[in-house]
């Protein structure tokens, strides 16, 4: 898989590997309390500057990771959405994280389907989950956007040690979705 060309489209963004020049707006979201509330919290400069190393270490692991999630009208980083397991994860995972400023526009539903559009027709997956903190209501909305439902509880490995809702659906499930809207 070419990393440097692999990028997923929809109307209104562009999904692409983590880059270095992503680094200024993806600490400026990691330090920003409210956004990153249900997400394990702030992160100083250096913590994130290793979180963004991380993501683009699983790209060249794992064959897959979280995109970073461009607009296209105006070009800015205003997230990361994709695939993702690392070490203990409780499944395969497509999560969402969108910066606060571009919340309520639908961004996080619409990457969210072309990635799981491409974790299940690429990568071949045959579910995917999402990892809810319980109080994240905003979430259980875009899982529920994607036809998604909770599943169960479970245990997020260390160093989060958090209990999570598990919510999501199987591929089979996932295309009748996608075809039931057109």
């Amino acid at each position: 898989m070419d990393l440097e060309r692999l990028q997923l489209e929809t109307p209104r963004l562009l999904l692409r590997v983590p880059r270095r020049e992503d680094f200024e707006a993806w600490a400026a979201f990691v330090a920003d309390e409210e956004a990153t509330r249900h997400i394990g919290g702030v992160q100083p400069r250096p913590v994130a500057r290793r979180g963004l190393a991380a993501m683009l270490g699983c790209w060249h692991l794992q064959g897959h990771a979280m995109f970073s999630v461009i607009e296209k009208a105006s070009g800015q980083w205003i997230g990361r959405v994709g695939p993702w397991q690392p070490e203990g994860w409780p499944g395969p995972e497509v999560g969402w994280s969108i910066v606060r400023s571009h919340w309520g526009r639908g961004y996080a539903p619409e990457a969210a389907a072309a990635c799981m559009d491409w974790v299940f027709d690429v990568l071949g997956w045959e579910e995917v989950i999402h990892t809810i903190e319980p109080a994240n209501e905003r979430s259980k909305v875009v899982a529920t956007k994607l036809g998604s439902r909770y599943l169960r509880m479970g245990q997020l490995p260390p160093p989060l040690d958090a209990t999570a809702e598990i919510w999501g659906q199987t591929r089979d499930e996932w295309r009748a979705f996608r075809a039931a809207r057109g």
